[in-house]
């Protein structure tokens, strides 16, 4: 690809990008949200066209105007979130637009054994007959890389492929890259978790605002290096000090013995203002349940939930936000927002009657708080009209973030906060979170980075189970131990 151009409009979001990747290489494409990686995939993929600019594959200049046409040229995209129709099974979703047919008929039998070919040359087993929707996060996407392998991919876009992998689950994928990158498969790469990029990149190209800033070998860029790259300054890398919490602090929330169907299982808990409580454990284990439960959005079946001393009476969101309750979803996508709706309209969504005047909103009191929240959270968006799907993953997050700080709320409940935003847009939610604490608001986190539990809790719950099993003040909590207590070891 060679000086790509891209605008949209108020945005120019590719401005002369070149990037190259040979045979057999995993070359990882790396910057801040909103910096243009997925845009320029996108243009490769066939589902942006570019303004400007040229591309060759094997040497000879092509044109990409759709995704059939990537599709015969041997490009396969697997995007964050995946590309499978959830009512079909494994067999259907791998030959999906390149089906065998009998006249108007599905061969079944060319279908199953076209899929069980390219799943048996992969190594891997899936339930071929299981629909999409009710398979693992890691056998979904081994369905994509199958489809891309049937349609003879020879170069494999993968966004964010690990974001939401057990460690168990990313070896296995790193496994399965390193298998096809011998047999001459080439990858793109991206991916916000720069510590494990030593593990599987040849090459890295770092974008910054819509440039191509530096392309260098893996073993060549230093990722605290790689990291100034990428935000055009010095960040610190580590987590920022965690202010005391005062002995005499008021308790904001209080958790008691509480139980739902989703599997929670008599929990109980308080935090106090100022403080951070992470709630840390395996997947599966109920941490995300506990907090939806807390926040109505999941049935609770016993117990009680307090905030500030009063009993939350309706178990459902809207109580829930009228006890001053904010729930920082882990889906921003399916759960926190609502992508075809403005920026403006997502930011003022929770409190709407703020901005009522009888049955009318008023819009310039809506456009006012937008814009406030726009510049306080650096929010990237040509305006506050803009529609929150064309926005980055991380300015979502930060529309999501800014649709709470509007309200009152003084319990904030975040479930995976920085889960595929970039280390500038990390920093600055951690910040953000700091300045909560010095408002006197509660935290509960929900973090499946360890670092993050560690770095950013005053005290660590481990949950297993649907319970809470062990118990960490910030000095006492080592990784050995909370990840004993997770599994239910001795450390």
């Amino acid at each position: 690809m060679a000086a790509i151009t891209k605008s949209f409009p108020g945005v120019r979001a590719l401005d002369g990008v070149s990037f190259e990747v040979v045979a057999g290489e995993v070359h990882a494409l790396v910057g801040e949200n909103g910096a243009g990686k997925s845009t320029l995939m996108k243009i490769l993929a066939g589902a942006y066209t570019a303004d400007g600019g040229t591309i060759e594959i094997d040497g000879k200049p092509v044109t990409i105007d759709g995704p059939k046409a990537a599709e015969r040229l041997g490009i396969g995209m697997i995007y964050q979130e995946f590309n499978l129709v959830p009512d079909l099974g494994v067999i259907e979703n791998i030959v999906l637009g390149i089906e065998p047919t009998r006249g108007v008929f599905l061969d079944t039998k060319a279908a199953a054994s076209r899929a069980t070919a390219v799943l048996a040359e992969l190594g891997i087993t899936l339930p071929l007959d299981r629909p999409a929707r009710r398979l693992s996060v890691a056998e979904q996407q081994l369905t994509e890389i199958a489809k891309a392998l049937v349609r003879h991919a020879r170069l494999i876009v993968m966004d964010e492929p690990t974001a939401a992998l057990t460690d168990r689950e990313t070896d296995a994928l790193f496994a399965l890259i390193a298998k096809l990158k011998a047999q001459g498969v080439a990858f793109v790469y991206i991916s916000h978790r720069l510590e494990e990029l030593p593990r599987i990149a040849d090459r890295i190209t770092v974008i910054r605002d819509g440039r191509a800033i530096e392309t260098r070998a893996t073993s060549a860029l230093p990722q605290n290096e790689m990291i100034q790259l990428m935000v055009g300054r010095a960040l610190e890398a580590h987590f920022p000090d965690l202010p005391q919490v005062a002995t005499d602090a008021p308790v904001r929330l209080a958790v008691r013995d509480l139980r739902a169907a989703s599997n929670v299982n008599g929990v109980s808990f308080e935090v106090r203002a100022g403080e951070i409580v992470g709630l840390a454990g395996l997947v599966g284990a109920g941490r995300t349940e506990i907090v939806r439960a807390i926040a109505g959005a999941d049935v609770a079946t016993g117990g009680e939930i307090v905030v500030d001393g009063k009993p939350v009476v309706a178990r459902n969101p809207h109580a829930a936000i009228e006890a001053g309750i904010a729930f920082i979803t882990e889906d921003r996508k399916a759960q926190g927002l609502v992508l075809g709706m403005t920026v403006r309209e997502n930011t003022t969504l929770a409190h709407l009657a703020a901005y009522s005047r009888g049955p009318f909103i008023s819009r310039a009191e809506e456009v006012g708080i937008t814009n406030r929240e726009i510049a306080e959270l650096r929010i990237r968006t040509p305006s506050s009209e803009q529609a929150v799907k064309n926005l980055s993953g991380g300015n979502q997050q930060k529309v999501v973030l800014a649709k709470w700080l509007t309200g009152d709320a003084r319990v904030f409940l975040f479930d995976e906060p920085t889960r595929g935003v970039d280390v500038g847009a990390k920093a600055e939610i951690y910040t953000l979170m700091l300045q909560l604490l010095a408002r006197g608001a509660g935290i509960v986190m929900v973090s499946s980075e360890l670092p993050e539990v560690l770095g950013m809790s005053h005290r660590i719950l481990v949950v297993r189970g649907g319970k809470i099993a062990a118990e960490f003040a910030r000095a006492d909590a080592t990784p050995e131990a909370v990840i004993a207590a997770a599994a239910g070891v001795a450390a």
